[in-house]
């Protein structure tokens, strides 16, 4: 195994490299050097969701970590938690996240991982930069950007260099690519997308099993198990850095919609597994088995869901006829593929598939076995319900696959193993001492394989199929007409320009081969603009300046009339707007505590109570009101809404430019019951939770019988409020002359939620399937909430040791090298 030694002058290269890679982000991005922002939903929800957050953070030293801007209430590691005990990711933010806007700081990231990736692997530094151009703006990697996928959009970038540290660690050094390892992993999990990173495990594992069978034949099993074992290290000290993050997420994961079942059998509608999602919104986008073909020809399927067509095209001669005059700004329903909808095609580049099929050809059978098996098992899983034998055995039996939704993501996968293989084979095609033969031969095989796909398509674009979408039939007659020829046309034109892309990479390298005088930097930089020639043209499709606006409209709402009439209200209570979609609408949240919200990790016992009564009691609710013709009527609409009374629902948006209808029957912020109900499981429970009326009457768990006490001789003056609110810290005035009940209407998560009564803990239990309630003595004193969770606490010690320990043995080793280096 041969050691890594440093020196300056090769190492600045890459330096001027990776500054060009700072450049070319801003040349893609130039809207952000006109002061606009990316305008993207999940950024602007976030902005919505987190605001509570952020707010009082500003103004607190202690942070919360609790939120009740949506869904009634819940924890804010996934909004926005602070983990600064990390030390490495401390410097990550304040180096590269702080100072640069989210575009160009992904864009450079994908760049120089995706770089550091090839160098890894053992390419030349020219041949690592038209890999990475081509790895980086496939446009899977774009279209996330445009969608405000950030998150997810880093963890892509990071996990190319883990898997080059850890190839690094088998093939060249052990100790650098473990410390690489360490540092690569670290960011990729504290970028915080568990999905991808899963998906990097499928890599990483079939690479572990092709060493591990060469490590057998080569006779060296003990060099894998060193190897293996400081890799093994490295990944507990990245695990360990991210403590904070990590045994939060894995607390509260197992009470969200992808954790354990709460015990509900008679869920209708839905194919479930205890501890997973259903399959069919696992599944729900699931990339069509033809539809694969986008990665050679990115419009095979007509591209995005929203998509524009020249005034010439048989859709835009006929509405012209009909009187549009702006045909080329509509955006016209373009994709006819099988997912409910889609911002755009996984496309990895005409010349990426026409190298991948030559390094089929030409790299080593251990990588060629590593890679292909990731390939072939990652693309059929994306096909999701379209391939659902393999995709139902991996759900039921492969751990934590049931808790991912969108298998087309996967993709992600298949992509990058397909790039690996095309330019490793590109080296070896390169290779001064190359057969030229077998070059030849691959390359033949490669442009017929590749090209020829690509004329077919051509010549008869109706073997992809129909071009006929399953919404259509929903369309005008006349668009069903014209889409269709359309959406061949654009199969046509794609197939023609992938075609052209192959034909002049080819003309390239069979020029090199014959011509070995052929200056070899003129090929990488020939390449490179080709490159950058398909995919950039492709990307700006999907991310262009229509993306960016001026930073002052993003993330920033202006209340309505209805907002500003709310906000002078200065109690605590929850809004229902019925102006945007309730449950995946975050924009109330930005001025109220929202009955709704959007987040794809909400608590599971909201969920369930959204599909059992939540949405029912709401339908009901706004019937009522529609047909009421007097107050009275009104009232009874609300006083019989017991799901959003006991949600404390104080006010109800109808229309943001009116004044909000004020609920009467809002049970409030805490009551005391009258009596109780004992269920003897979930089912149970929830059936009753439908049956009382919450503001006189509660349903318990059996669980929690023994905290029941007798309350027939209840004091009637009693009384119970809220005196302070904080998101982490709720304070209660009780008085009362008799022991009794009192529910909160506050979430029930008892990972954090602590209760005390003047200065001393005490017990408290859950209530109404999802709020809190607690038995008082007589007497008066106050009661408080607070969000103290130990596994924020405990997270934040072990990340600040294992930091610590990553910068000790870092520094250790360079030291070493230095000492070493002086005495040779």
């Amino acid at each position: 195994m041969n050691k890594i030694n440093f020196n300056w002058s090769k190492i600045l290269p890459h330096i001027g490299i990776i500054f060009s890679f700072l450049v070319l982000s801003f040349i893609f991005f130039s809207s952000v050097l006109e002061g606009k922002r990316l305008k993207t939903n999940d950024v602007e929800s976030w902005a919505y969701f987190s605001k509570e957050t952020t707010d009082y953070n500003k103004t607190h030293d202690e942070p919360t970590l609790w939120t009740n801007s949506q869904f009634g209430g819940m924890p804010t590691y996934q909004i926005a938690m602070p983990h600064n005990q990390n030390i490495m990711n401390r410097i990550y933010y304040h180096l590269l996240v702080e100072p640069m806007s989210e575009p160009v700081l992904v864009l450079f990231l994908y760049l120089t991982c995706f770089y550091i990736l090839l160098i890894c692997l053992g390419c030349n530094k020219w041949l690592a930069v038209v890999g990475s151009l081509a790895c980086s703006f496939g446009s899977y990697n774009l279209i996330i950007i445009a969608a405000g996928h950030i998150t997810k959009a880093k963890v892509i970038a990071f996990m190319a260099p883990l898997i080059g540290s850890i190839w690094l660690a088998f093939r060249k050094d052990k100790i650098i690519g473990s410390l690489l390892t360490v540092i690569f992993l670290n960011l990729a999990i504290g970028s915080n997308h568990v999905q991808i990173l899963y998906y990097t495990l499928f890599i990483l594992v079939f690479f572990g099993i092709v060493e591990l069978i060469y490590a057998i034949k080569e006779r060296q099993l003990k060099n894998f198990f060193q190897t293996s074992g400081l890799l093994f290290a490295a990944a507990i000290i990245a695990i360990g850095a991210n403590a904070t993050l990590l045994y939060t997420t894995y607390e509260y994961s197992k009470y969200t919609m992808r954790g354990d079942s709460n015990g509900l059998t008679k869920k209708e509608g839905n194919d479930t597994k205890p501890g997973g999602l259903d399959k069919d919104y696992i599944t729900a986008w699931s990339y069509g088995i033809d539809e694969s073909f986008t990665m050679l020809i990115p419009d095979f399927k007509g591209g995005a869901s929203g998509g524009t067509l020249s005034a010439g095209s048989e859709t835009g001669k006929e509405l012209k006829k009909m009187g549009y005059s702006n045909v080329e700004e509509m955006q016209l329903p373009l994709y006819w593929g099988t997912q409910p909808f889609t911002s755009g095609p996984v496309y990895l580049g005409a010349i990426v598939c026409f190298l991948f099929v030559l390094g089929f050809c030409l790299v080593d059978n251990r990588t060629k076995w590593w890679l292909l098996p990731v390939i072939v098992l990652t693309l059929m899983l994306s096909w999701g319900r379209n391939f659902m034998p393999l995709t139902d055995f991996f759900i039921d039996y492969i751990p934590l696959y049931n808790k991912f939704r969108t298998v087309s993501m996967i993709l992600v996968a298949t992509g990058l193993c397909m790039s690996i293989m095309a330019f490793l084979g590109l080296r070896a095609f390169l290779k001064e001492d190359a057969d030229k033969q077998k070059n030849k031969r691959a390359l033949y095989v490669a442009a017929g394989v590749a090209g020829g796909l690509c004329l077919i398509f051509w010549l008869i674009p109706s073997l992809s199929g129909n071009f006929i979408s399953q919404s259509d039939a929903q369309l005008p007659e006349i668009l069903q007409k014209t889409l269709p020829v359309d959406r061949a046309s654009l199969l046509r034109s794609d197939a023609f320009r992938s075609l052209v892309f192959i034909v002049l990479a080819g003309a390239i390298l069979w020029f090199y081969n014959e011509k070995r005088r052929f200056n070899i930097h003129f090929v990488y930089a020939l390449l490179a603009i080709l490159v950058l020639a398909d995919l950039w043209t492709v990307d700006k499709r999907y991310l262009n300046d229509a993306n960016f606006e001026k930073k002052s409209k993003v993330g920033v709402l202006q209340p309505s009339e209805a907002d500003k009439f709310i906000l002078q209200d200065k109690s605590t209570h929850r809004v229902l707007d019925i102006t945007v979609n309730i449950f995946n609408d975050a924009k109330p949240s930005y001025f109220h505590h929202n009955i709704g919200g959007y987040h794809a990790a909400k608590l599971s016992r909201y969920q369930d109570l959204i599909d059992y009564h939540l949405a029912n009691d709401i339908q009901k609710l706004l019937q009522g009101l529609n047909t009421a013709r007097t107050r009275e009527e009104q009232e009874n609409a609300f006083r019989n809404a017991h799901i959003l009374n006991m949600l404390n629902m104080k006010y109800l948006i109808h229309d943001p430019k009116s004044m909000p209808i004020v609920n009467p029957a809002a049970n409030g912020n805490a009551w005391l019951v009258s009596s109780y109900r004992i269920a003897g499981n979930a089912d149970e429970e929830m059936l009753m939770l439908g049956q009382i009326d919450t503001r006189n009457e509660l349903v318990a768990d059996k669980l929690f019988a023994g905290m029941l006490t007798d309350i027939n001789n209840r004091d009637t003056t009693a009384a119970i409020e809220l005196l302070s609110y904080a998101p982490n810290k709720l304070v209660y005035a009780f008085s009362s002359q008799s022991d009794q009940i009192a529910v909160f209407s506050e979430i029930f998560y008892d990972k954090g939620w602590n209760a005390y009564i003047n200065g001393e803990k005490v017990p408290y239990f859950r209530a109404d399937y999802l709020l809190r309630a607690m038995p008082l003595k007589a007497g008066n004193y106050t009661i408080e909430f607070k969000f103290e969770p130990q596994s924020f606490l405990i997270g934040n010690a072990v990340a600040t040791v294992c930091s610590v320990l990553f910068i000790v043995l870092l520094i250790g080793y360079v030291v070493f090298r230095i000492r070493k280096r002086k005495i040779s």
